[in-house]
């Protein structure tokens, strides 16, 4: 969708609850390390993002780019986390939610309205609706999206020093081949997500050989 079209997307809720939209995303459902982060950024009507879109589909420099702008012409913007403990705890979902969550009582004000990626709406203090695929439909959405894999990328930039041999600043987590061999290679380290099935099976696998 072009992004004049997010913007129509947008506009169309606006007619229904009001002028300021909150758009939610998360980073980071599917790595094997590290927190899941989710952001809310507030739009007025009109405003002009130049090249925000999907996150997936943009490259690093262009999501930093981006934030710059967004982070100029949001009304608001809020973060929060779902950590590794909350992923293994409850499941990936749960974590995804209570981040987004997060995000959104971390704006310090109540937009008339939010639109949240996937399909789980919020309980928030104003009307609230799920959508399939929106950061590709929504450009309040899509400005969550860049903001969430800005903030998570960083995250895993800062645990790299920590954890070098996993080469999460090059991998942020996912289940690359290379972080796949580290993770054979040096076992599970403590942000490693321990309910996740490649990382689980190796640690049955550890049990097992330290049994003998």
């Amino acid at each position: 969708m072009a992004r004049r079209g997010l913007a129509r997307f947008d506009d169309g809720y606006r007619i229904r609850w009001g002028d300021l939209l909150g758009g939610v995303d998360e980073a980071g459902r599917g790595p094997l390390a590290g927190p899941v982060v989710a952001a809310c950024v507030v739009l007025r009507p009109g405003t002009k993002l130049p090249g925000v879109r999907d996150s997936k589909m943009m490259t690093a420099i262009e999501r930093e780019s981006a934030l710059e702008r967004i982070r100029a012409r949001a009304v608001a913007m809020g973060v929060g986390v779902g950590s590794v403990m909350e992923v293994d705890a409850f499941n990936i979902r749960m974590a995804s939610l209570l981040a987004m969550r997060r995000a959104v009582l971390a704006l310090g004000m109540t937009p008339q309205g939010f639109l949240v990626d996937g399909m789980d709406a919020l309980l928030c203090d104003a009307p609230c609706e799920a959508v399939v695929d929106g950061d590709a439909k929504s450009l309040a959405v899509a400005a969550a999206s860049i903001l969430a894999k800005v903030t998570r990328d960083a995250m895993m930039d800062v645990q790299a020093l920590s954890y070098p041999l996993y080469g999460f600043e090059h991998n942020k987590g996912y289940g690359t081949p290379e972080h796949c061999d580290a993770l054979r290679r040096n076992g599970p380290c403590e942000i490693h997500r321990k309910s996740f099935r490649p990382v689980r099976e190796l640690l049955f696998v550890q049990e097992v050989f330290e049994g003998f």
